[in-house]
């Protein structure tokens, strides 16, 4: 599933591609896959621009050059984008496309057909309906301090809750806490000022380190948890370097906690 990382890479690549080209029209090849009717999808960005982006969290807001008229895009499981000249084939799964007078055009890449497209005409007011919390890479200190001590919740999901901070995924919530050194069991208003502190400095780590590498698993440097997990692209063979810890060589403990599977590291991130 596209996380915090890869929606960045795919709001980088619509700015680097897609900016200050008119519309000319709009195909959609399943219209189940739109949060806004058709015709008003037409009717209000055809012959607009996309002028630029935001991103929280999971959500790619991109602004056009009419002030209440923002596309919303939503990756879903599987979602991606691709720019292509109009004399080419429509790339696979492009069920959605913006045609562009330049000759180019933007496909909304969706193979499972769980990807969402549709405007929104405030990203302030849609985060407050959704009650999302700030972006993961923009949260101040102070308020995500504050968001942690409201909860008694085991702090795993309280990370996972969108609510608390917008954009962190299962994988990134393990490497976050893993290199904070906290227990994913551990109760968020239980910890203290320098744990607080460690969480938030991991959270901007792994993220950044994920969007460096483009979320390339595989590149991520050696100390990190993501290579425990049994990724496609997993440098490793054998389960025997898939059950340690990379940083002390304990074997990773792997449960369930809040109804997600769980990797911790159970020598370094003691339940205290």
């Amino acid at each position: 599933m596209p996380e915090l990382p890869e929606v960045e890479i795919r709001r980088q690549y619509l700015e680097a591609t897609s900016l200050h080209q008119p519309i000319m029209s709009i195909l959609v090849e399943d219209i189940k896959l739109l949060t806004t009717d058709y015709v008003t999808l037409q009717q209000q960005l055809v012959d607009r621009q996309f002028v630029s982006t935001e991103r929280i969290g999971k959500n790619l807001f991109i602004y056009t050059d009419r002030e209440d008229v923002i596309l919303r895009m939503h990756f879903g499981m599987t979602g991606d984008l691709a720019y292509y000249h109009n004399s080419l084939d429509r790339p696979r799964h492009a069920r959605i496309v913006f045609e562009f007078a330049s000759g180019f055009n933007l496909g909304f890449v969706c193979p499972r057909k769980f990807e969402r497209i549709g405007l929104v005409d405030s990203v302030e007011g849609y985060a407050k309906a959704k009650k999302l919390a700030p972006d993961a890479l923009n949260i101040s200190f102070d308020q995500f301090a504050n968001n942690l001590k409201k909860r008694g919740s085991l702090i795993k999901p309280v990370l996972l809750d969108q609510a608390v901070v917008a954009g962190l995924g299962n994988w990134i919530v393990d490497e976050v806490l893993f290199q904070a050194k906290i227990h994913p069991e551990k109760r968020a208003n239980l910890l203290t000022n320098k744990e607080v502190n460690a969480l938030y400095e991991a959270i901007s780590l792994v993220l950044t380190t994920a969007i460096k590498h483009e979320a390339r698993y595989r590149d991520f440097p050696t100390d990190f948890l993501i290579h425990v997990r049994q990724w496609d692209d997993s440098p490793y063979d054998d389960v025997e370097a898939l059950s340690k810890c990379p940083r002390c060589g304990a074997k990773i403990s792997r449960t369930e906690v809040g109804g997600r599977t769980t990797l911790f590291c159970p020598k370094e991130q003691l339940l205290t």
